[in-house]
């Protein structure tokens, strides 16, 4: 493949890959480890929207710095960062003198961490390829968020049940630590800043003026925000799903994380073969409405085996439009302003923790399942919107 072609982005691929696998495994064992500890999904919800407050009060601010330093740098303190707070919880749970307010504190800090990690990201990928290899390296990364899937959920599933929940989060250090030498062994000439005059505030008006003045930019982000504040959160309920739901413990639920990796992999594949589409913003609007179909089905469903071939198909239509989107931003926005608009996109991600808040209540007080299908209605009930009302979403 074209980006392979380049020796930093190889080894930035497989830093990249090693890392990602180690989040996936800390997100499941999280989870695990809260309801374990406190047998409310409410407490999911919690932890959840610690992280998610922290990534969204200073994404923005890590966009701006994402444009006015050494990228590479900045990503190699967020890995170092990332890795102190995993082997903090793997330790405290090692030691058995883990708290919930411990599990909050480390989550505000992992936030805080991803708010500048996320928009470094991507604006260091035209660093590590030539222009016409932009596009696949964009699809690379995609693929390692999506193959991840698969196998993160799937060794944290095995690390519970047999070694314990303080081995996954020793695992997930070490994941951090891969990609900090990864990150070290790139060879990069010098980065362009694009500060203006008006110093950090400045340049933060700047970025947003671009997306205000943007209205496709705006609409692709507000489908973005909507689907992770009320699809995504899903993942969040997914031990109340395993546990409570469908009765399958903590291997269950890897191999139901797995089977939602699986179809989000499959469905990055299609899109790789999707290029010469045209109406790119339709496939994007029938593809959410799908998704929270698919997500009302599931929510629904009180078999095992049902459930995961559902997740699946939720997995691939997810990454239809998700695909869709990010790579008609990243090709459509200036270098100079990528750091930021990135930033801003970035909190779509930071917004599905905080979707997990309102989906962990709703569930604690009228089940799992409602809360779910509640989040897949207004998905499916946006999606339509868009397609009905935003001509512009179906002539791009």
């Amino acid at each position: 493949m074209g980006a392979f072609r380049s020796r930093n982005y190889r080894n930035y691929w497989a830093g990249f890959l090693t890392s990602i696998i180690g989040w996936q495994i800390q997100a499941v064992a999280l989870g695990w480890l809260v309801l374990e500890r406190t047998h409310s999904p409410l407490y999911l919800g919690l932890v959840s929207m610690s992280q998610a407050v922290a990534t969204i009060s200073l994404s923005l601010l890590g966009g701006v710095i994402a444009d006015r330093v050494d990228r590479r740098r900045l990503l190699i303190f967020t890995q170092l960062g990332a890795f102190l707070c995993s082997f903090a919880i793997a330790s405290l749970v090692f030691f058995d003198v883990v708290q919930l307010w411990h599990l909050l504190l480390i989550a505000f800090l992992f936030g805080s961490l991803q708010a500048f990690d996320q928009p470094s990201r991507q604006a260091l990928i035209p660093h590590l390829v030539e222009r016409p290899q932009l596009m696949n390296a964009i699809a690379l990364g995609s693929a390692v968020w999506q193959s991840s899937r698969i196998i993160g959920p799937t060794v944290a599933g095995l690390l519970l049940a047999f070694v314990g929940t303080a081995a996954c989060f020793y695992v997930t250090s070490v994941g951090f630590l891969v990609m900090v030498a990864a990150l070290s062994s790139l060879r990069l000439g010098g980065q362009a800043t694009a500060a203006s005059r008006g110093g950090m505030l400045g340049d933060l008006k700047e970025g947003l003026g671009y997306i205000r003045g943007n209205r496709l930019f705006l609409l692709l982000i507000g489908m973005t925000f909507f689907n992770s504040l009320f699809g995504m959160s899903y993942v969040i309920l997914m031990p109340v799903f395993a546990k409570d739901v469908l009765g399958v413990g903590s291997q269950g639920l890897g191999y139901l994380l797995s089977a939602s990796g699986i179809g989000a992999l499959t469905g990055t594949i299609i899109v790789s073969t999707l290029g010469g589409v045209r109406r790119k913003g339709l496939l994007v609007g029938v593809a959410a409405a799908v998704f929270g179909l698919l997500l009302i089905a599931f929510s629904q469903s009180p078999w095992f085996w049902l459930s995961l071939p559902l997740l699946g198909l939720m997995g691939a239509a997810s990454s239809l439009y998700m695909i869709t989107i990010n790579t008609v931003l990243q090709a459509a926005v200036p270098d100079q302003l990528r750091g930021r608009v990135m930033g801003v996109y970035s909190l779509t991600w930071s917004l599905m923790p905080l979707g997990g808040m309102q989906s962990g209540t709703i569930a604690n007080f009228f089940g799992a399942p409602l809360a779910v299908t509640i989040g897949g209605s207004l998905v499916v009930l946006m999606a339509l919107w868009a397609l009905a009302f935003q001509p512009r979403l179906r002539t791009v």
